[in-house]
């Protein structure tokens, strides 16, 4: 894959807390595609694939939830700006490409969300490393 990702946005930041029982609380992490489409970027001076997500952390029962908006912006090879066109009308990422790039978006937008959620004092999505007592 030689596709380079040259821009990343973001566009809405949403961080809600409702409620303070974390009784049997369970998280689900998502990452919805919402539009792909090509578009002029002036600072690559070429055509480049838009691809507009929204990642998410929802917990159970309404606890609450963090969302952000953003875009990441593709610029893929000839051969490969193909294969994207053509998943366009479908407004889907080719198949092969779809780990690198939620790879990228999830280590952009997980800084983030670990940030909203520690200012939130929601539980946090991802486990953070822990120091243990060295046993003799």
């Amino acid at each position: 894959m030689i596709m380079k990702i040259v821009g990343f946005g973001i566009k809405r930041l949403l961080g809600e807390k409702n409620k303070i029982d974390t009784t049997g609380l369970k998280l689900n992490q998502n990452i919805n595609i919402k539009d792909v489409y090509k578009e002029k970027l002036d600072i690559a001076g070429e055509e480049v694939i838009n691809l507009n997500f929204i990642f998410s952390v929802e917990y159970s029962d309404d606890y609450g939830k963090i969302s952000i908006e953003g875009n990441v912006f593709i610029l893929p090879e000839k051969d490969e700006s193909k294969e994207f066109i053509k998943s366009l009308k479908e407004k889907s990422i080719p198949e092969r490409f779809k780990t690198p790039i939620f790879n990228f978006i999830m280590g952009k937008c997980n800084i983030k969300a670990l940030s909203l959620e520690d200012e939130l004092n929601l539980p946090l999505h991802v486990p953070m490393p822990r120091l243990r007592p060295k046993e003799d």
